[in-house]
């Protein structure tokens, strides 16, 4: 067997979510898992024909290491270093820990992966799905104790309403312990009928925004299959007419994605929503005609999703060019009624996550003043 032709039998470490390589000695590398692939965005096949040393932003501590088992001075050795990703540089490097054993065959070095912040981010999402689920149960029953008194101040109005259109004599009623000169009867019952209908107006808008608390509990799901580039192109098609200029519109689309079964309906509402929260942060470049916004799918290998693994993973990015996440609200951006901009529901978000979450996926997001990209993370079959 040739010294450098690896066992099929290795071809399992594709199934795990751990960043594991097989290199010789000198650092050729010989093997490199999907989970670093995906990790770092370089080809497998790139990352074949290069050198372990040039994964690190420092190289020394895994030269030491290599040559330290070459030496046989150690079996394994462990060190914290930075991991490089991308072949431009144009994501941050991964604070990882490596591990580094001494294998049987030859002269190969195993190599471990993990990413340091991997635990926190895990711990994170589990935080916020808990998080998620009591604030729609709280929503939930709040809504609940709205709607019942708000639809009686709405009938009691339509009723006074009616009174007052139909018996004007109960006017003078209302009227006569008033001092000073007695409009007429026509009058009155006008300039009554309009305080009604400010409190009808008012308990409907009351009334859409229960309705809108309420919707992911009670709408119905619509399972079928799903293709998420027709769902961006829907969203694309929305955004495109409300803001035919100073706005443009990217795609960068994996078109190999292929199906999965989902509720479209629901899916085109999340992604509208966090594209729409998006034009609000990109009003002034708007204005100026320079907002960009990018909508990006690619595939994902070996993700975890709260404390489940899935081997491949549909990944959803909207980013823009606006001025970033205001920070006093970064940590509570999908908590409910929490708005960046002065009138806003602060509900758009939360609805996307409800959304996002009943196709077992998640939302995640990054920011800085120039971007913002908001990741959405969905299983595939």
């Amino acid at each position: 067997m040739n010294a450098d032709v690896l066992p099929q039998e290795y071809d399992a470490f594709d199934q795990l979510a751990t960043m594991v390589a097989i290199a010789r000695s000198d650092g050729h590398c010989l093997l490199a898992n999907s989970t670093l692939e995906n990790a770092v965005a370089v080809s497998r096949r790139a990352l074949l024909r290069g050198n372990v040393l040039d994964w690190f932003v420092d190289p020394l501590p895994m030269r030491e290491t290599l040559l330290a088992l070459q030496r046989n001075e150690v079996t394994s050795g462990r060190f914290e270093a930075q991991l490089k990703r991308a072949p431009l540089g144009s994501f941050e490097p991964l604070l990882v820990r490596v591990s580094a054993s001494q294998m049987d065959t030859q002269d190969w070095v195993l190599l471990e992966i993990v990413e340091i912040e991997q635990q926190t981010r895990q711990d994170r999402e589990e935080r916020a799905l808990g998080l998620a689920q009591a604030n729609k149960e709280l929503l939930r029953n709040l809504a609940h104790e709205i709607k019942n008194p708000l639809g009686g101040i709405r009938g009691a109005a339509q009723l006074l309403e009616m009174e007052l259109n139909t018996r004007p004599n109960a006017l003078a009623r209302l009227r006569g312990g008033m001092s000073g000169p007695k409009p007429t009867r026509a009058a009155a019952a006008r300039g009554l009928t309009e305080y009604t209908q400010v409190i009808i107006h008012e308990a409907d808008r009351l009334q859409a925004l229960v309705d809108r608390l309420l919707a992911p509990h009670r709408k119905p799901h619509v399972v079928g299959d799903v293709n998420i580039h027709e769902v961006c192109e829907r969203v694309r098609l929305l955004i495109s007419s409300e803001f035919p200029r100073g706005l443009e519109v990217q795609r960068d689309y994996d078109t190999s994605i292929p199906e999965f079964r989902g509720d479209r309906e629901q899916l085109i509402q999340a992604v509208l929503n966090i594209v729409r929260n998006a034009t609000e942060a990109l009003a002034e470049q708007i204005a100026a005609g320079s907002a960009r916004l990018v909508l990006r799918t690619r595939i994902a290998r070996q993700v975890t999703i709260g404390k489940q693994r899935y081997r491949l993973a549909l990944e959803l990015h909207v980013q823009d060019n606006g001025p970033g996440v205001p920070e006093p609200i970064r940590d509570r951006i999908f908590h409910p009624l929490v708005s960046g901009r002065e009138g806003g529901s602060g509900l758009g978000l939360t609805l996307a996550q409800t959304f996002v979450q009943q196709h077992r996926g998640t939302i995640e997001y990054d920011s800085v003043p120039g971007r913002t990209n908001f990741k959405i993370l969905i299983p595939l079959p």
